[in-house]
């Protein structure tokens, strides 16, 4: 009875199915995020008659032959690469990337990580760095007696003092892309690490070479659309329904099987 092993493969895509949409649901509102999908694959078949098989003498040939699907895998859980919205934050170290890349980051290990939550901050010693304290690459210090700053499209970044006129260029932000972004790996807080499917990184200034350009005063929302992840997860949850049925149909003819006489 292959049917109770075949429907136990499609409840387990259909459970992993629906962890893949909670957590997307779970990141509506985390800053540059991007959705993630499920994808899956049909397992092994079981080769009862192959396909061009000569059946007799004469040489007749089975056109189609008999296969049996085993069942269902994940293949792999792909990111969605698509541009969130911008939303008016007024903050002067809120930058939304406008477009293709990602900030550079490093971490405590000293490895590059990529991120495009633009919700930046000043550490004790003026550097800007993430959220979580990471320093943004390249190293930008703001001075402490600055009175304002101002970041422009092309990521440069300036200070306005009260005692000056003109504004004090303090460095400007790269931005980094990748071949395959799908290939880079989440290790969690919006950050990202590359891979040896994503190819090495390609590092170019905002507004050049297809990177995106730097938005002052915005944050890039999620990605994760509510309509269609609703909608996801009641589909699954027939999936994991009907696959169930079939468990329950597979043990009443077990049952109706051992009642023969």
């Amino acid at each position: 009875m292959k049917a109770l092993h075949i429907a136990a493969t499609g409840m387990a895509a259909q459970q992993m199915k629906v962890d893949v949409v909670s957590n997307n649901l779970a990141n509506m509102s985390t800053t540059g995020y991007n959705a993630r999908r499920a994808d899956f694959a049909d397992l092994h078949y079981q080769q009862l008659a192959r396909p061009g098989t000569i059946s007799a003498q004469d040489g007749t040939m089975l056109p189609t032959g008999v296969q049996i699907g085993l069942g269902v895998r994940p293949s792999s859980v792909s990111v969605v690469l698509e541009q969130g919205s911008l939303a008016l934050t007024h903050g002067d170290l809120d930058v939304a990337v406008e477009g293709g890349g990602y900030l550079e980051v490093t971490l405590p290990s000293g490895m590059s990580g990529y991120t495009r939550d633009g919700a930046l901050k000043r550490s004790a010693e003026g550097q800007i760095v993430t959220a979580d304290g990471y320093p943004v690459v390249p190293d930008i210090t703001i001075p402490s007696d600055a009175r304002s700053i101002s970041i422009n499209a092309a990521g440069e970044v300036y200070a306005y003092f009260s005692d000056r006129v003109e504004p004090e260029l303090l460095g400007q932000f790269s931005l980094t892309n990748f071949t395959n972004e799908k290939g880079l790996e989440a290790i969690g807080s919006n950050l990202f690490l590359e891979t040896a499917a994503s190819g090495p990184p390609v590092v170019g200034t905002p507004g050049t070479d297809g990177l995106g350009t730097l938005r002052q005063g915005y944050l890039e929302e999620s990605s994760v659309d509510a309509v269609r992840e609703v909608t996801d997860l009641i589909k699954a949850q027939r999936g994991y329904e009907l696959n169930a049925k079939v468990i329950t149909a597979a043990d009443q003819m077990l049952a109706a099987t051992t009642q023969v006489r």
